[in-house]
């Protein structure tokens, strides 16, 4: 199954081009918006809609035919996004188009794309480094889409296909222990510090919290200059969130390669709703919430595939409160572990405890035949209750 990756190229506008480009994202999400107030609210089939609003809203909106098309896709795929949280859609920003390989190509001697504008196509020039270029080599991209970011400036985000590696049976699982102290902690015993990201994202809120008071009290002239730093500083601390879910990702990913194993990670979904009912200080309600779990998950997931590595997501419940050893419930202080069990006593890590438990979850998960091959068979319980009834009456108890 082919793998799609996302090549993110800043286009170089001209200014000839800029009221072209601004016309054509106009003209897509008006044609959005005319689908979507004139088909039925529930109907999320494309061909469907399709059939029932082409000619009108092509003619509303003045879009080419492959563009209408995916104006049409678009709402409806939104509107299954919007079933799934139990809303409706409700607007279409005209910040993006969606373009296929009838209304784009990519010549890669000179980095240029051409783009179906509303009248004809047009020309762009690719502002793009050596990352962007090796991607691109040799590729045939078949779909890009068109966006424009809030600082003005344009992106073409180009979908390229692959083949990823087959992914290899292996007996051993690297186990994941994800958290904020330590981003991740491996059963093999490396760390990844949160230490730094913890320092950086709270000089960042710092920072922020008194550019707002001054941009909302000072003088006319400390207000324009505040926002001015406000909009130079946007995005910043998330680069640098992602810079650093890259990197443990890819070592992550590359340990489990060289190791021959497969990956066993957390499944932290709602960890959010569950947390922010504890009672908490403002600081620590914001550090949990900017803690981008999620991103990291994604990263060492797509990173898997294309390197051939098995990810498994597992059950958090009980990992960081067991003993990886003797499996019996232990005390837990902060970043020390100590095991209950006086014939065990385990005195150790407590993420490295939590990831050792998360490896041997993967390991259930990753066995041949799935995790019914590490237990016997109903059949042959109900057999040994059968030759001895003493027997199953003290395993029931």
């Amino acid at each position: 199954m082919p793998q799609v990756l996302t090549v993110s190229c800043k286009l170089e506008v001209l200014p000839h081009q800029i009221e072209k480009v601004e016309a054509v994202l106009l003209a897509f999400a008006n044609c959005c918006e005319y689908v979507n107030r004139n088909t039925p609210e529930k109907l999320t089939n494309h061909r469907a809609v399709q059939c029932l609003v082409y000619m009108a809203a092509k003619a509303d909106s003045g879009l080419p035919s492959q563009l209408t098309i995916h104006a049409i896709r678009r709402v409806c795929a939104n509107r299954k996004t919007a079933k799934h949280k139990g809303c409706l859609v409700k607007k279409f920003a005209p910040t993006s188009a969606t373009y296929d390989s009838r209304s784009f190509s990519f010549r890669e001697e000179d980095s240029t794309v051409t783009l179906s504008m509303l009248k004809r196509r047009e020309r762009f020039r690719l502002h793009i480094g050596n990352y962007q270029l090796g991607l691109l080599k040799g590729q045939n991209p078949k779909s890009a889409t068109l966006v424009k970011r809030i600082d003005g400036t344009y992106y073409l985000q180009i979908q390229i296909s692959s083949e990823p590696p087959q992914v290899e049976s292996v007996d051993q699982v690297l186990g994941i222990d994800l958290g904020r102290t330590d981003i991740a902690v491996t059963s093999s015993g490396d760390k990844f510090s949160g230490k730094q990201l913890t320092k950086v994202r709270d000089k960042f809120s710092r920072v922020r919290a008194s550019l707002q008071r001054k941009a909302s009290k000072g003088t006319r002239s400390t207000r324009r200059r505040a926002r001015q730093v406000l909009q130079r500083l946007s995005g910043r601390e998330r680069k640098f969130q992602t810079n650093i879910n890259h990197t443990v990702s890819y070592r992550v990913v590359q340990q489990a390669k060289t190791s021959n194993q497969a990956i066993a990670l957390e499944d932290l979904t709602g960890i959010r709703e569950r947390t922010n009912q504890l009672p908490r200080s403002k600081t620590e309600r914001r550090r949990s919430n900017s803690w981008a779990f999620f991103q990291l998950r994604m990263f060492i997931l797509y990173k898997g595939v294309k390197f051939g590595v098995a990810v498994h997501l597992v059950d958090p419940r009980y990992t960081s409160k067991s003993c990886h050893r003797c499996k019996v419930l232990g005390d837990r202080q902060g970043k020390k572990f100590s095991c209950l069990n006086l014939a065990c006593g385990w005195v150790g890590d407590a993420d490295l405890n939590g990831a050792n438990n998360i490896s041997d979850l993967g390991a259930l998960i990753n066995c041949p035949g799935g995790s019914s091959a590490m237990f016997c068979s109903l059949q042959d319980v109900v057999l040994r209750a059968a030759e001895n009834p003493i027997l199953a009456v003290g395993r029931v108890g």
